[in-house]
């Protein structure tokens, strides 16, 4: 996988060019219809920035929230190209189709430094399948790609790898290329010492992850639910704590492997238990692997966060991906935020990976303390197994 050489917008000419930019404005909205939170359209400004000022036409293009195919106006983009063209202080011109009149008559009479967005491509079914005739209609608005849409990198679909297949040139935009630089240097060329923080509910949507780093990191923290498999597999009991029997050899596999290795693998030693899965629950603190029965964990000990944060601290690179705890409730977010402060107080380059994680660094108030916070949660836990991501791959490399 060379996805460190991958060509940039500044190696290539884009003046006077039409340029398709695939972004990622995914964007959630309040109930009166607002965007509650524009960091994704705020990610993607400065490769627009940059096309705008070398004088390119630029066609922007993005999805938006799940319309299966169908031209539902809950889904447009409407209000993005409005936020944009405050952003850019300039009028970015809304198509009122993806592939259609609309979008191709805009596109064609776009001057230089002029900025167009299509509506959202999952309007149309073909967009998932990745279906050539549509990705050919897309490309036929261009002559040249960039691709700074993270978020989707992980999906082979119309917009970011069908596309790439019928114009001479791919390139990727500035937040893809920082996405590729952090996540690739951490995963393939860390500093060491090299920690990774795993958190989630499952052993199993994390299996790949824990194979592929155990390979590549120093110390291996293990929390959040997935933590009890493990402290079943050892011999414990974890009461009505979340359980994947089926993976308990494998839990004892991945210790095997990380004492094989010379990796340290730390495991809760203390956990925060309750009596309901509620915020209002009685609680107490107990020994990791013995949960008593009618209780159920909900976040890391208190023991257990001094712990981590301990393994953090003499950290060059650290990696995070999935919470401690059920952050979302106050009472068992205290593991969480533990670990947040660690590394908002460490030297280290501290990467968080998206979704959950990253939701949770920005509710406790340490987004601001991170060194990159990636936009994709599903696309930076493929890049941590190991895998290729296509939207990435589809990219030309540097010669």
């Amino acid at each position: 996988m060379n996805y460190l050489n991958k060509k940039t917008v500044e190696d290539i000419d884009v003046k006077g060019k039409k340029v398709l930019v695939r972004c990622d404005f995914n964007v959630p909205f309040d109930a009166e219809g607002n965007i509650s939170d524009p960091k994704r359209i705020n990610e993607a400004l400065k490769t627009i920035k940059y096309l705008v000022d070398h004088q390119a036409k630029v066609i922007l293009c993005s999805h938006l929230g799940r319309p299966k195919g169908e031209f539902n106006m809950k889904y447009s983009l409407a209000p993005v190209a409005e936020y944009l063209s405050k952003a850019l202080g300039q009028e970015v011109k809304m198509a009122k189709d993806v592939i259609g009149e609309s979008a191709k008559s805009i596109a064609a009479s776009l001057k230089d430094g002029e900025v167009e967005l299509i509506e959202n491509v999952r309007f149309h079914k073909e967009e998932e399948k990745n279906d050539p005739a549509f990705a050919k209609e897309l490309a036929s608005l261009a002559e040249i790609y960039v691709n700074d849409a993270f978020g989707t990198a992980h999906r082979a679909h119309c917009s970011n790898v069908g596309v790439t297949q019928y114009v001479d040139t791919a390139v990727v935009g500035y937040l893809m290329q920082k996405e590729i630089d952090f996540l690739g240097n951490a995963v393939n060329n860390p500093a060491r010492p090299f920690v990774a923080i795993l958190g989630g509910s499952k052993v199993s949507s994390k299996i790949s992850v824990i194979d592929n780093l155990i390979d590549k990191v120093d110390v291996l923290i293990i929390g959040g639910g997935m933590a009890y498999t493990f402290a079943k597999a050892a011999g414990g009991t974890v009461g009505d704590s979340l359980l994947e029997m089926d993976y308990l050899d494998y839990a004892n596999k991945m210790k095997e492997k990380a004492a094989a290795k010379g990796v340290k693998l730390l495991l809760p030693v203390d956990n925060v238990v309750a009596d309901a899965f509620s915020n209002d629950a009685n609680t107490q603190v107990v020994p990791a692997g013995q949960i008593p029965d009618g209780w159920e964990g909900l976040d890391i000990g208190p023991e257990t966060a001094k712990l981590f944060a301990d393994a953090v601290k003499t950290a060059k690179t650290v990696v995070w991906n999935g919470p401690m705890g059920c952050f979302e409730m106050p009472n068992f977010a205290h593991g969480t935020e533990a670990v947040a402060k660690a590394l908002a107080e460490t030297d280290a380059t501290t990467i968080i990976g998206g979704g959950d994680s990253a939701a949770a660094v920005n509710i406790l108030g340490y987004g601001d303390k991170m060194t990159h916070i990636s936009t994709g949660g599903g696309a930076s836990l493929e890049f941590l197994e190991g895998k290729e991501l296509p939207g990435v791959a589809a990219a030309n490399d540097k010669d």
